[in-house]
């Protein structure tokens, strides 16, 4: 009798460590980060950017040389005219819990940019998101999130945001150089509209406008409930993180 209960002492022990590194694993990967944010602006463009708190890192394959300043004047009628959102570009929804920051990416972003340097009264922006193309890295986190409870993407497939003004936009633009301005607007999520400012830099590179800015939000904006939980606790702010490749039209 002793050997059997020490067996089953034994195997009860094994049967613990295997099933406790199971629910480890499962946790770490229901409730941790498994998305890496990626800007469109290099991290040697010149000012800094608006987005590291959020662990933006430089575009991936972007070399100094490709990324430095060429020095270069960009004119008006290089910039001037209307601009597509293009293949690269990316929206990214953070959020901070009691463990770490976990984020979300949506690369199904459209939009458009109408640019007048000359005129920043003249510069208008509108952009499209498809939320049911976001993505954790985890399918049932975003099952939950895209439900009724949160985003109920079922009945609110898009989320817009619609450009009302432009401050510090640089009537001089170099070739390589970032610019810091602030771009406010309309945000629409869940049907529900909210004015956000979006602290952002831009650069003109390879013929193509570069565009990177956070706006801070929170879950009340869009009536939602902030998601604590008898594991995490989360912050009220949702940071929301634009990282955009603009086409000339």
């Amino acid at each position: 009798m002793k050997r059997k209960t020490k067996g089953w002492l034994i195997g009860g022990a094994l049967a613990v460590v295997v099933l406790g590194t199971g629910a480890y694993t499962w946790s770490n990967d229901y409730l941790g980060n498994n998305i890496d944010i990626e800007g469109v602006i290099p991290a040697d463009a010149g000012a800094a950017s608006p987005s590291s708190s959020a662990g933006s890192s430089a575009e991936p394959g972007a070399s100094a040389s490709s990324s430095a300043a060429s020095g270069a004047t960009v004119t008006g009628e290089q910039l001037n005219g209307n601009w597509t959102i293009s293949e690269g570009s990316k929206l990214y929804l953070s959020v901070t819990t009691s463990r770490e920051t976990v984020n979300f990416v949506d690369e199904a972003v459209s939009g458009s940019w109408a640019l007048n340097v000359d005129d920043a009264s003249q510069t208008s922006a509108e952009g499209k998101i498809d939320m049911a193309s976001l993505d954790s890295g985890n399918g049932q986190r975003d099952g939950h999130v895209k439900g009724e409870e949160y985003l109920n993407v079922s009945e609110f497939p898009e989320a817009t945001f619609q450009a009302t003004s432009f401050e510090g936009l640089p009537a001089e633009w170099t070739e390589g150089s970032a610019s810091d301005f602030k771009m406010t607007g309309t945000l629409t999520v869940r049907g529900v509209e909210k004015e956000v400012t979006f602290d952002a830099k831009t650069m003109y590179r390879d013929g193509q406008v570069l565009l990177s800015g956070t706006a801070i939000v929170t879950f009340a904006d869009f009536g939602m409930e902030n998601p604590h939980s008898v594991v995490l606790d989360t912050e009220n702010d949702l940071s929301v993180q634009l990282e955009l490749v603009l086409d000339k039209a």
